[in-house]
Order: structure tokens, then sequence, then C-alpha cells
């Protein structure tokens, strides 16, 4: 398959999923596409006891180490406004967030390893990972026993603010730990009129708002980043009664675990002392998301030299204070994740969401140049130890 054939085999298994988006823990047809398109090309299809998601390995001559390759293949619950020819057929479900785009990277890379399976010293493994927006979905990959062996990993996500050809590369963390809360504040209700015999929620309520921007103004070192958002009141049934109780709801983003825990306890005091101030009652909902997207170095430095070796543009990106649950595989195994620019006109999770067509072979060929040359480094390694074992 020449390069221009495979971008236009690419662009339009992009433009297919674009058309048919499923959402997380939903994507059955998605996972039967993909399934199909990588069958067509012999490419083996491993076991899983997941309802929906792909996994698939693609084995070299010899055996060694395995490198894994993550694209995320959810949607969002979102109304299309591109006005494009293959916009979603699927009323309020949109790839927002460019999974589609993600995924045929992905499936371009497999099929460019295939065609050099046996130069291969080991395995590259693909994740066709469902369910990345509920934050849950690695998790259960992980548990589905799809990471073990695997000695590295590697990821992207498109970036509309950077040019096509430019890939952001970053050592250590990269995107935040994502933290929901909820709190309810629960007062005595009165008529407006009598306020004095009621004790006022939404007093509290807001007096707490204001008081929960301090935990990051003089509780987190100025040299440390820390995001705390109120999102959402609801409170309140008419104009003229003061209502029983307040919901509040909102999000927590750090790039730290020591900080992310210490913002936490300090959430939960004010909270309690607040309440207390005001003689509120008060319940705390915590909903703990992906942990902060921490790189590491040495692989992060081989997918530099990858993308030079391609003529891409490197730079070093700005954290984003939005999750990842690729997160979760950092946790267990050393990988990167990477930036690919994709020269859109709004950002991520708009309805105007767009990526450039342009970037889809230049982020399979980035994805296939990196794990190939992982294989390489963590075969070489293997060996090392394998003679130091000798003696």
């Amino acid at each position: 398959m020449s390069p221009s054939s495979l971008e236009d085999r690419l662009i339009a298994i992009r433009r297919h999923l674009h058309q048919y988006p499923e959402l997380s823990k939903e994507e059955f047809e998605t996972t039967k596409s993909i399934e199909k398109w990588l069958r067509e090309e012999d490419i083996d299809i491993r076991e899983t006891s997941l309802k929906t998601g792909v996994f698939a390995d693609i084995k070299g001559k010899t055996l060694g180490p395995t490198i894994a390759v993550r694209a995320d293949i959810d949607a969002l619950p979102i109304e299309e406004k591109t006005g494009l020819p293959f916009s979603s057929k699927i009323k309020g479900k949109m790839h927002a967030c460019g999974h589609d785009f993600h995924t045929a990277a992905a499936i371009g890379a497999a099929y460019l390893l295939k065609k050099h399976q046996s130069e291969l010293n080991g395995t590259i493994r693909f994740l066709f990972q469902p369910a990345e927006e509920s934050g849950a979905g690695a998790d259960k990959v992980i548990k589905d026993g799809q990471l073990e062996n695997v000695d590295a990993i590697i990821g992207l996500h498109n970036k509309p603010d950077l040019p096509v050809g430019t890939v952001g590369l970053k050592n250590g963390p990269l995107m935040a730990a994502v933290d929901r809360f909820q709190v309810v504040i629960r007062g005595t209700g009165s008529h407006a009129a009598l306020p004095h015999k009621g004790k006022d929620p939404i007093i509290a309520s807001a007096q707490l708002i204001t008081a929960l921007q301090t935990i990051v103004s003089r509780n987190v070192s100025p040299f440390q980043s820390a995001v705390v958002s109120v999102t959402k009141i609801e409170g309140g049934s008419t104009w003229n009664v003061i209502p029983g109780d307040v919901t509040l709801d909102g999000t927590i983003r750090t790039f730290d675990s020591v900080i992310r825990e210490e913002v936490k306890e300090r959430f939960y005091t004010v909270v309690e002392h607040i309440a207390k101030v005001y003689s509120q009652e008060f319940v705390i909902r915590w909903f703990a998301g992906p942990p902060p997207l921490i790189n590491d170095e040495k692989v992060t430095e081989t997918a530099r030299r990858s993308a030079q070796n391609l003529s891409l543009r490197v730079i070093d990106p700005e954290p984003s204070t939005a999750g990842e649950d690729f997160s979760y595989y950092l946790q267990q195994i050393p990988g990167t994740f990477a930036f690919f620019g994709s020269n859109g006109n709004e950002d991520w999770h708009h309805p105007s969401f767009t990526v450039d067509e342009k970037a889809i072979i230049k982020a399979a060929y980035f994805l296939y140049e990196t794990a190939k040359n992982l294989l390489i480094e963590y075969s070489q390694i293997k060996e090392k130890q394998k003679s130091h074992s000798t003696f």
C-alpha cells in the first residue's frame, strides 16, 4: 500500500467513525469496525472479557519485549455543528475530542508495522480502548490483562492549537489529575420575609464558593499548580422562599499526587468549618478521577528522536489541566503521551470541533516509528540484562 493510498484509507476510516459516534461503554459498532479493518490485514485479535474495545498483537520474527500503542475510541454526548459533509448521523453524539483521529492513526500504524512484521524483534500490542471520556476505560483494560508483559506504552492526543506537523513532547507531568466533587449544604428553609426563622444555605454556599478559592491561593505553592472550580449550583424553587438545601458541583485539577491529597484534605476542612459557622449540615461526595499523567523521560526521548527522524517539529508543550486516563497505564509501566498538531478551529469538546485530516497520516507514521524504535531499544536492554545474568 503506497503512502498516498494509505492516507486515503485512513481518512475514509476516520470519516466513517465520525459519522457513527458511540458513547463510553456503548462502542459496539465501533468495535466491530475496528476488528474488521485489522482482520483485513491479517492482524491477530486478542481475546478480551470486555464488551467493547479491540486489542491486537503484531508479533515479530523472534521473542522479545512488547510495546503497546493506545488509541481511545469513544465519543461525546454533543450535538455536532461543524456542517461537514460527513457529520455525525447520530443525534446528540459527536466525536468532539478527536478519538476518531486517534483510532485512524493507530490503525495506520498497525498497517505499517504489519508490513514490516518480519523485521520486528518482539511484539507490538494495540489497545483500542473504550470509555476514556468516562475516565474508567484504561483501568478496565489493565484489569482485563491487556497490559501484561508490556514493557512500555505510547499514545497521543490531537491538539487543535498546534499546526499539522508539530508534536508536543514533555518529560514529567503533562496532564492533570481530575477529581469531581458534590457538596450538599443543608440548612432550614423559611419565608424570604422571615430569614431569621431559618438557616439560609444560600448564604452559606456563597461563602463556601469564595472560601474554596483560598485552597489554591493560600495553600498551594506558587511554583506548583492546582485548579478548584465550582461549576454547578442548584437551590431553591421560587423567588420568595429560602430553600432548605443547596447543591454545589465542581472539579479539582492537580499535577502532583501529594498536592492532590493536600488539596482534598483542605477542601473537606473548608466545607466543614463554613457549614459550622452558618449552622448547616453538609454531605460531601467525592469522585476520584484519573491520576496526573506523568511521562517517562527515556520513552519520551525515544519519541522525540522518532519525531525528528520524520522531520516533524518537536516542541515542549504547556501542560494541560484536562485529564486523560492514559495516566493509569503510566502508573504501571513507563511510557509517553504526545500532543499532536491537528490545526483545529475549536478546542476539545466543542460542537464545532474539527481536525485537519492531513495530520492523520503523520500521526500514523509517528506511532509506527516510535513503537519500532522502542522495540529496538528494549530488545537491547533485555540482551544486556541477559548477558550480565550469565556472570
